[in-house]
């Protein structure tokens, strides 16, 4: 019941995200060789998004063991109460190392590089947001 409800409010958060008004601005088009056009501004398609606060009592807790920000997202390394680490990927927010968060259980990505930070992530998993607990 538990993982029904935090799927449903990860899509929810999703869905709500995504539905904030944008300014409307069309990227300039260019032929490429094969006559396809492609979008050549290289603006990044998640640029303004906000992490979404997590509420209390429906994620996993675990203690931040890294964290690092690049290319709007910050990059978390969580380990639970035995101990066990897994990177988290999120829209860009304040945590620290030591902080104690709860986020949302989500299937992890396996072997997923990073340009920005120029490394491979043998497993991740991209959330909506945290719960820092004060």
């Amino acid at each position: 019941m538990k993982k029904t409800a935090l799927v449903l409010l990860s899509i929810v958060a999703l869905a709500v995200a995504g539905c904030k008004d944008k300014p409307k601005t069309e990227a300039p088009q260019q032929a490429t060789p094969a006559g396809t056009p492609a979008a050549t501004t290289g603006a990044d398609p998640h640029a303004g998004m906000k992490a979404q606060e997590i509420p209390a009592g429906v994620g996993k807790k675990a203690k931040v063991t890294q964290t690092m920000n690049s290319g709007g997202y910050t990059y978390v390394e969580a380990a639970d109460e035995k101990g066990a680490k897994t990177w988290l990927a999120l829209p860009e927010i304040k945590v620290k190392v030591g902080d104690s968060i709860e986020y949302p259980d989500t299937p992890p990505i396996s072997n997923f590089q990073s340009k920005t930070l120029n490394k491979t992530f043998d497993k991740i998993s991209f959330i909506p947001g945290i719960r820092i607990d004060k």
